[in-house]
């Protein structure tokens, strides 16, 4: 048994939603970065290197507990929106896969991929601080103009936020098709069709995948520089997983 297509892409693009707090949240971390970057390297210039990358380690220390509070609130909220979504377009599936459906997932699943969002969102300033490192390195070891490793130090804040914005954009709709699966296996289901948003800006290799069917062991490889991935788990990916359920 399969979903409506037409009410299941609906509800998922709700889960989806839930991108827009996490996004928020990871852009005051990336605003923090630049401010740091800003104050210890004025006008990109790096005065004392050591100081800036201790500034920013610190702050990825620092971030611990408002990172796992932050990451606790976005996997709660996608898993409360991936439990509504199954509620609301569970209305033509067996008796016996909807009691299934009740069930939570495990408390396993909830707990790794909060422990996941967290490292990312520490990885931030971690990342600016490689960047800045790198940057510096290459200025003294090729004679790079000054003026240029200035300039590209400088936009370290916006780096950051792209970073952020890309991450707030995977990790949220990675999150919730991982509930899906959890909750779809768990109803014994063997696999999902793959389906595409179905607009121009999706990639040649995810419109070839367009209505295949998908066996949930074995995720296919869409991206050569990539490891294999289910949909909606990819970078950008925002394709979604209709289950092959069971008649029950």
């Amino acid at each position: 048994m399969k979903f409506d297509r037409k009410g299941i892409r609906s509800q998922w693009e709700l889960v989806r939603s839930a991108d827009e707090y996490y996004r928020t949240k990871l852009l005051q971390v990336a605003r923090q970065v630049g401010a740091l970057v800003d104050g210890l390297a004025p006008g990109g210039i790096v005065q004392d290197e050591s100081a800036l990358l201790r500034a920013l380690a610190g702050y990825a220390d620092l971030l611990g507990p408002w990172a796992r509070s932050v990451a606790s609130f976005m996997v709660a909220d996608v898993a409360r929106r991936d439990e509504c979504m199954w509620r609301n377009v569970g209305g033509s599936i067996g008796r016996g896969v909807r009691e299934e459906l009740k069930r939570k997932p495990s408390g396993m699943l909830y707990h790794a991929l909060m422990y996941e969002q967290e490292a990312l969102i520490k990885s931030l300033p971690l990342e600016a601080a490689q960047r800045v490192h790198v940057l510096t390195t290459k200025g003294l070891s090729d004679s790079t103009r000054s003026t240029t490793i200035a300039k590209e130090i400088m936009r370290s804040g916006a780096v950051t936020a792209n970073r952020a914005k890309m991450i707030a954009r995977t990790e949220v709709s990675r999150t919730a098709a991982s509930f899906k699966q959890a909750r779809a296996m768990a109803a014994g289901s063997p696999g999902y069709i793959w389906r595409t948003s179905a607009d121009a800006d999706v990639r040649d290799t995810h419109k070839a995948m367009e209505g295949v069917y998908v066996p949930w062991d074995d995720p296919p490889k869409t991206d050569a520089s990539l490891a294999p991935y289910h949909a909606g788990c990819g970078p950008n990916c925002r394709c979604f997983a209709e289950p092959v359920l069971p008649d029950l």
